[in-house]
């Protein structure tokens, strides 16, 4: 699936400023983070949220992401997508306590997959709670893309085309009575309806190993982001079992481009978008989940690149009783912590 917004001008900061830049944005995220976290401390009401510290879960689902590149040249207006050939992939994700793990792969019995002979897309994610704070750590490896002018030819493809992204998002959840791992993560139910602020401050690394694309000199760059924002987050619970979630985060920050002997600084925009419908109970649940993330900044003063991650996710799973071991000696890692 992919999505696309419109394209926002920017103002391009001189190389020379980025000290600067980041020391204040540091200041500004120490700030923030510090005046959350003396609200950090109400208590969670049991009626709104079911937690399972006793259950383990395991959930199995049909996926398909993509990390896309769009690049618009402010002179002559012209606009060139870059997107990977499309893959669908089965993913599956471990959760105990405040830890999952999701692990990605592209079978070849899909048939999009063997269309696209030699692609290959591997995705890892790490997200992990402690008390309101959310972690969240991604990598995505991509090789095999084709370029589109948008005139409704499809230019050339690129089968040996790379892109490597490795990042994260820090998040604080102020209203413990939302439910984020409700959303996406199933190892908690949200039982009453519930909304919650989350900031969130977030930092990417993006690699291009892309040559002879006549995209100029993204050809070989590499992209440093960083970005700071609110977000809003609303759980509706429909008739007890069924949840229907949207929500937003929009942030700002810098971006910092490495192409050959032209690095350049410039603002970026982040947006993130997350929706969610599903079914929940003691032991199974299932459901659909969609996001997208769009990140933009200007490289060179006359062109502007858009990031974008999308992702949608059919899945069902099930919650078993976890050995007691492993309950006795998580319930000591967070005394231990002070989350209890």
């Amino acid at each position: 699936m992919d999505l696309k917004i419109g394209l926002i001008p920017v103002q391009k900061t001189s190389p020379g400023s980025l000290k600067e830049c980041l020391s204040n944005l540091r200041e500004l995220v120490t700030l923030i983070f510090l005046t959350i976290g003396s609200f950090g401390f109400s208590q969670r009401d049991s009626t709104y949220v079911r937690e399972f510290p006793e259950k383990f879960t395991i959930r199995f689902g049909v996926q398909n992401t993509s990390n896309s590149f769009y690049f618009l040249n402010n002179e002559t207006a012209e606009e060139v997508g870059l997107f990977p050939n499309d893959k669908t992939y089965l993913g599956a994700s471990f959760l105990f306590r405040s830890v999952e793990l999701d692990l990605g792969y592209a079978p070849n019995f899909f048939s999009e997959n063997t269309d696209n002979k030699g692609s290959k897309l591997l995705t890892l994610n790490f997200r992990m709670f402690l008390g309101q704070w959310m972690q969240t750590l991604d990598f995505y490896q991509q090789k095999g893309f084709f370029l589109d002018d948008f005139q409704g030819v499809i230019s050339t493809s690129f089968p040996d085309a790379r892109t490597l992204k490795i990042g994260g998002t820090t998040s604080y959840i102020f209203n413990r009575n939302f439910s984020f791992r409700a959303i996406g993560f199933q190892n908690e139910w949200q039982k009453k309806s519930a909304g919650s602020f989350i900031p969130s401050f977030s930092l990417y690394y993006t690699k291009f190993d892309i040559e002879n694309t006549g995209l100029g000199d993204i050809t070989g760059s590499k992209a440093y982001n960083i970005s700071i924002g609110p977000g809003y987050y609303y759980n509706w619970v429909i008739k007890k079992h069924f949840l229907l979630s949207a929500g937003l985060t929009a942030g700002i920050g810098l971006n910092h481009t490495k192409s050959f002997d032209k690095p350049s600084t410039a603002v970026l925009f982040h947006t993130t978008l997350r929706t969610a419908l599903g079914y929940n109970s003691e032991h199974f649940f299932t459901g659909i989940n969609l996001s997208a993330q769009f990140t933009e900044y200007d490289t060179t003063g006359n062109s502007i690149v858009q990031d974008d991650i999308n992702f949608v996710e059919v899945y069902l799973g099930y919650r078993f009783k976890a050995p007691k071991k492993w309950i006795e000696k998580a319930a000591a890692v967070n005394r231990k912590l002070g989350f209890d």
